[in-house]
């Protein structure tokens, strides 16, 4: 253990020590004596959106302003009593508590209107999210600054014809759990957050399950104010490149989205507008960006795939038009911040001129009643385009460390465009629409948890019998190690079996005829890789309890062979066409036991039933 702690301290030396490294020249504006020695170089930048910045003079200026290299960000406590005198002192500021989180911090939103405490509903709402991963803060700070603009210095025209929710810190209790060792691929702030809440979970993994008392509490915000355009900003992890802000969302360059409509003016509205005005501040904005091979980076680009459990993907199949930001993490924290301000006024600023049209197009989107809902989107095996891409110079090298070739960055841009291979993804399940779908009472914490999502449905106050199929799960097969605090299941193959069956009181019937029809298809169809089932939230149904012993299954099998010739020759031919069965006497004697009235009829039955039209 001695040894161990001896490395760990050498190893914080070299990251803390003030000593200059090829990682950090002289050259370098603003280079921190704690950037960390081992990352790439930094790139030179010195944007127009430097003039946003205030001086430590000023009375409000941010704890990130005042730092004398733009590199540090407050804790919860000194960001909340900033945000306190901020409300204070200002008409157009207040601030709501939504939740509590596990280790018992107050979760809260800062609001930016005219209005007073109702909204004007002819008003497009922004809803701007940052600390979903706290080491990724950039938009606490960018907001912070942002909201004390529109409160004293001349940015109030912003409220017109918008109004502003931000939430600074989303996962509070991770934010808490802060030192300068969080992100090791990051470049500031010198002290950040753990990407994890304080139950060791992900909550960028948590939109559709809705697990956490977190993402529980910011959805109920979101249904409470229905906001025109959700912002989730984050911070990169993976290769070098020029861009300092990339963001994506769902059905971005016509591919396919839940949400067409909201896509295609998110293409044509939205992206040009904001890339023009971070452009204009000397920010380099992108896509967003998922390398497919480490060891090689021109090897392509993928969408990073489509599920659901993320924000852009929930977003698109909530017809909550959802953008991701991913702010490059081996830019400069300052560099980061800034671009995020800029990014964020601009996008009120689009949402007040085209808002109307915003709003036509989220409507469109949440009539739609697909009759089959494409799920469990893979990468493609073949690059759908090419992209071209602003890289940055790189080599390899002989690791002793990894005993391979490494790639390193040389910090230059590469004065030649690189044109990418772009892969997409495709859906590997197509899921049926039902008319609506039966959950049994007893399942009390799916049902809360479909009402959190804020979804229609209708609760029985007395028992019902009702005509629906049930589904036969023919293969579930139990993952080897657990994911977010569940061991997933998958399922392949269903059987549907058309049943009378009771649902007690207090079960509910849920209609997909309804805007979230298809969140409602994703969480309840157990084939569904971002299913309740698929989560592992349904293991009862896979015990079984009663079974029948050999010397008494053998004589029945017998006698109901000699009783019914077709089972009989449907045995035969199983002989027949697989060896390892008929080798396999325990298999033999369970298949027919499957066929007799002693088999326990709810083994594998899923007990969420389907209602369908005759």
């Amino acid at each position: 253990m001695r040894q161990v702690l001896i490395c760990a301290a050498a190893a914080a030396a070299l990251i803390a020590s003030p000593a200059v490294s090829q990682s950090s020249p002289p050259s370098v504006p603003n280079a921190a004596p704690w950037d960390q020695p081992f990352l790439p170089p930094a790139q030179q930048w010195d944007g127009a959106s430097r003039s946003l910045l205030r001086d430590a003079s000023d009375p409000w200026v941010t704890a990130f302003e005042a730092d004398a290299d733009h590199d540090f960000s407050p804790t919860y406590a000194d960001t909340r009593a900033w945000f306190d005198r901020l409300d204070a002192a200002s008409d157009l500021i207040r601030i709501e508590q939504f939740g509590v989180s596990p280790e018992g911090r107050p979760m809260y939103a800062v609001i930016a209107s005219k209005d007073g405490a109702a909204f004007d509903p002819s008003k497009p709402v922004l809803l701007a999210q940052a600390g979903i991963h706290p080491g990724e803060i950039d938009g606490k700070d960018a907001g912070m600054m942002l909201l004390r603009d529109i409160a004293f210095y001349g940015k109030s025209d912003l409220l017109d014809r918008v109004n502003l929710i931000l939430i600074p810190i989303l996962s509070v209790d991770g934010h808490e759990r802060a030192s300068a060792y969080s992100r090791p691929n990051q470049r500031g702030p010198r002290i950040q957050g753990w990407r994890n809440t304080a139950t060791n979970q992900n909550l960028n993994r948590d939109y559709l399950k809705l697990d956490q008392p977190e993402m529980q509490a910011v959805r109920g915000l979101i249904v409470k104010y229905r906001p025109d355009l959700y912002v989730d900003i984050h911070v990169t992890d993976g290769m070098d490149y020029q861009y300092d802000v990339t963001y994506g969302y769902n059905g971005e360059d016509g591919v396919y989205s839940r949400s067409p409509a909201t896509a295609a003016w998110l293409d044509s509205a939205f992206k040009p507008a904001v890339n023009a005005a971070l452009e204009g501040q000397g920010h380099i904005p992108g896509e967003l960006v998922f390398g497919v091979d480490d060891s090689n980076p021109r090897a392509g680009l993928s969408d990073g795939g489509l599920g659901e459990r993320f924000s852009n993907g929930w977003g698109s199949a909530a017809h909550v038009p959802t953008i991701l930001i991913e702010n490059h993490s081996l830019k400069g924290y300052e560099q980061r911040v800034l671009g995020t301000y800029v990014f964020l006024e601009q996008a009120m600023r689009t949402l007040a001129a085209d808002g109307r049209d915003l709003r036509t197009a989220i409507a469109a989107d949440s009539a739609l009643r697909p009759a089959q809902i494409p799920a469990n989107f893979e990468a493609d095996a073949q690059p759908a385009t090419t992209r071209a891409f602003k890289g940055i110079t790189w080599e390899t090298y002989d690791s002793p460390a990894s005993g391979r070739r490494e790639v390193r960055w040389l910090g230059q841009p590469d004065p030649v465009l690189w044109q990418m291979p772009f892969y997409g993804s495709h859906p590997t399940l197509t899921l049926d629409r039902p008319e609506a779908y039966w959950v049994p009472s007893y399942r009390t914490d799916l049902i809360e948890r479909l009402r959190v999502h804020g979804v229609t449905m209708e609760t029985l106050d007395a028992p019902r019998t009702v005509s629906v199929d049930l589904l036969r799960l023919n293969d579930p097969k139990l993952a080897t190690r657990a994911n977010e605090g569940h061991v997933p299941v998958t399922v392949t193959s269903v059987t549907p079996l058309r049943r009378d069956w009771t649902f007690p009181t207090g079960s509910v019937r849920v209609p997909t005829d309804q805007p979230l029809g298809d969140i409602v298809v994703l969480l309840l169809e157990p084939q569904s890789n971002e299913s309740f089932f698929a989560w592992g939230m349904f293991p009862e149904v896979l015990s079984r309890v009663e079974y029948i012993e050999g010397y008494a299954i053998a004589p029945l099998a017998e006698r109901m062979m000699a009783a019914d010739p077709a089972l009989k020759a449907e045995f035969e031919a199983k002989l027949a066409a697989e060896p390892a069965f008929a080798a396999d006497g325990d298999a033999r004697l369970q298949w027919f036991y499957e066929r007799t009235p002693f088999y326990d009829d709810h083994y594998r039955l899923y007990p969420v039933g389907r209602e369908t039209r005759p």
